[in-house]
C-alpha cells in the first residue's frame, strides 16, 4: 500500500498528498519565470491564493524559451498525462500551455502525488530533450498543488483549466486547443472522468448524462475562480 505524506513541504511550497483528494496541480518550465520575480511571488506574506495568482500571471507573460509551444513537446506531455490515467490517478481536466501545465486529477490509493509529478517531469524531460535535440534542465524543481474543496470549486477549476488557451489568446474556442481535455468533453465545465468515484461525495452530484453517455455538470458558473 502506498504511504501518503499528508501535508508536507520540500522547503519551497506546501503540498498535500492524500488518497481520494481531487487536486489542482501546476508545474512549469525552469526558464518560464525569472528567479527574482518567482522568489518575490512565493516569499510574499500574502495568502496562498494571492501568491498563486501572481505566479499564474507571470506564467502567461511568456518568459523563457516556451519549449511547450512546440507541438512535439506539447504532444509528449499530453501523452504522458494520459498514459498514467486510471492507474494511480484519474484525470479530470488538463491543459498544456507554452510555459506550464495544469492538471485536475483525483489521487487514488495506489498513487503518491510527489512521485506522480516526478514521473511526469522525468519522462517528459528525457523525451522532449531528445525530440528537440536540446540539453539541460527542462522543469522547475517544485510544483503548486491545491486540493479541491467541493463540487462547486471543482466546476470553477475545470472552467479555469479549459479556458487557459482562450485567455492567453492562443485560440478563440477552448475546444480548438489540441493539447488538453477541452476537446474531449461535452461542455467546458465537464470533467474527463466522473470525479469522487471513491465515495466521499454523492456520485451523482451536479452531473447529468448526455446523449453520448458522458456526464456533464448541471451547474454553469458565470465567473470562474481558481
Amino acid at each position: 500500500m502506498t504511504e501518503h505524506k499528508g501535508w508536507y513541504s520540500r522547503g519551497y511550497l506546501p503540498h498535500r498528498d492524500e488518497a481520494g483528494l481531487v487536486q489542482a496541480i501546476t508545474f512549469h518550465l525552469a526558464d518560464s519565470l525569472p528567479l527574482s520575480l518567482l522568489g518575490s511571488a512565493q516569499e510574499s506574506k500574502a495568502e496562498d491564493s494571492v501568491r498563486r495568482a501572481r505566479v499564474h500571471r507571470l506564467l502567461y507573460q511568456g518568459w523563457g524559451g516556451c519549449v511547450l509551444s512546440d507541438p512535439r513537446a506539447a504532444t509528449i506531455v499530453d501523452d504522458a498525462l494520459l498514459y498514467g490515467d486510471g492507474h494511480k490517478y484519474s484525470l479530470l481536466a488538463w491543459v498544456v500551455m507554452p510555459t506550464h501545465v495544469q492538471v485536475l486529477m483525483e489521487l487514488v490509493e495506489a498513487g503518491s502525488l510527489p512521485r506522480i509529478v516526478q514521473a511526469w517531469k522525468g519522462l517528459t524531460a528525457k523525451r522532449i530533450n531528445a525530440a528537440l535535440a536540446r540539453t539541460g534542465t527542462l522543469w522547475y524543481r517544485d510544483y503548486c498543488d491545491r486540493y479541491i474543496r467541493d463540487e462547486r470549486h471543482l466546476g470553477n477549476a475545470t472552467l479555469y483549466v479549459h479556458g487557459n488557451p482562450v485567455r492567453a489568446g492562443l485560440v478563440e474556442r477552448a475546444e480548438d486547443w489540441r493539447f488538453g481535455s477541452a476537446r474531449l468533453v461535452e461542455a467546458l465545465d465537464a470533467t474527463y472522468h466522473v470525479p469522487y468515484a471513491h465515495g466521499k461525495a454523492d456520485p451523482q452530484g451536479p452531473w447529468e448524462r448526455t446523449p453520448t453517455g458522458r456526464r456533464r455538470s448541471r451547474v454553469m458558473l458565470a465567473a470562474p475562480r481558481f
